[in-house]
């Protein structure tokens, strides 16, 4: 197996996403970052009818790609050279925009644009999703002027929804029931390990 670069982190989302779909689990992210024993392999995922994770899901899936990773280790066919530090969460209600569907799920919501070459002289855009065309362009229009630009897909660097009141109106919470518990239990080694 091929070792995993910054810049292409295909084999491991060919690794992880069938974990998670066994799992019942929509794979929203895969980011291997920082430098040395300081890289972090952040997962995002999410149960396709509430959009989110809760404590219990993170957990789950962070034991069953721990498992897959340690047994292609022992293996000798780590996808990671060194030390690496595993984060797996839900995407949260600010979610970065990773798959073309997610512009068609969230149209009519505020999203940033941020691409890799510059369409029309601008590398970022912010508005109103308006979805997304046969040929993969994003539709988003600016809040004040109106005006409706074509975004490629394939030029997206990264995308997120902005934080805003119709998105938390929009946005179905899971049940709060043991919210305090949660909370304290986020920082646990179910979440986060290092390999």
């Amino acid at each position: 197996m091929r070792k995993v670069h910054l810049n292409d982190i295909t084999p491991l989302v060919r690794l992880i996403e069938p974990e998670a779909k066994a799992l019942g689990f929509a794979l929203v992210r895969v980011r291997l970052f920082g430098k040395g024993d300081e890289r972090t392999l952040q997962i995002m995922a999410e149960r396709p009818d509430t959009r989110q994770l809760n404590i219990d899901d993170c957990a789950e899936l962070s034991r069953r790609i721990s498992d897959k990773l340690d047994a292609l280790e022992e293996a000798g066919q780590d996808p990671i050279e060194g030390a690496y530090r595993l984060e797996v969460s839900s995407p949260g209600i600010d979610r970065p925009l990773t798959r073309p569907q997610d512009f068609t799920d969230w149209a009519g919501h505020e999203a940033r644009i941020v691409l890799t070459e510059a369409v029309d002289g601008q590398k970022q855009f912010k508005g109103d999703l308006e979805g997304i065309d046969a040929d993969g362009n994003i539709a988003i229009r600016h809040p004040r002027t109106g005006v409706l630009e074509h975004v490629p897909f394939a030029l997206i660097a990264d995308a997120k929804l902005m934080l805003t009141d119709r998105l938390i109106d929009a946005t179905v919470p899971l049940s709060m029931e043991g919210a305090d518990e949660e909370i304290h239990d986020t920082s646990t080694d179910a979440e986060e390990e290092t390999h």
